[in-house]
């Protein structure tokens, strides 16, 4: 499995903890940055990392940041991308298992090496289930595509 990994300032230590991870698995890390702790703007690593989803060209992305919530709204706004803010053990999983995330967001001011390392390590051998899951996000997909091709002015809400 390819993962495309990225951080603003704030990640980078825990950017390391999360390469050795996928590492550990067998995986192969794309590391697109940053590499220096000046001040660096989230959301063009979310585009980045997003785009190498999006585009088919790494299986999964995972994004730091301080919170972990602005790298996840970047991130969506990526074509295909479905990026998941995780916190803990349980989004971790229900991320994968329900809503297919192809992006984790983490929060680096919150996590330790350890902590890190066993939520990577769930959220990349937790399989989706599909079933009712799929067509949840088959609705997903359709509404990305219908907001990138504009509204239609008809539309009428249930």
């Amino acid at each position: 499995m390819r993962v495309a990994i990225g951080s603003d300032h704030r990640g980078i230590k825990q950017r390391g903890w999360v390469a050795q991870a996928i590492e550990q698995l067998g995986g192969e890390v794309v590391d697109l940055g940053t590499h220096s702790l000046e001040s660096y703007d989230y959301p063009d690593i979310a585009a980045e990392v997003g785009q190498q989803v999006g585009q088919g060209r790494v299986d999964r992305g995972i994004l730091i940041c301080g919170t972990g919530i602005g790298v996840s709204i970047a991130a969506n706004k990526c074509p295909g991308v479905r990026a998941a803010v995780c916190h803990d053990m349980h989004t971790i999983e229900m991320s994968r298992r329900h809503n297919d995330a192809n992006v984790l967001c983490l929060p680096g001011d919150a996590l330790d090496p350890v902590q890190t390392q066993a939520m990577i390590r769930t959220w990349l051998t937790t399989e989706f289930e599909g079933g009712r899951h799929q067509r949840r996000i088959d609705k997903i997909t359709a509404l990305e595509s219908q907001f990138s091709k504009g509204l239609s002015q008809d539309r009428q809400r249930p």
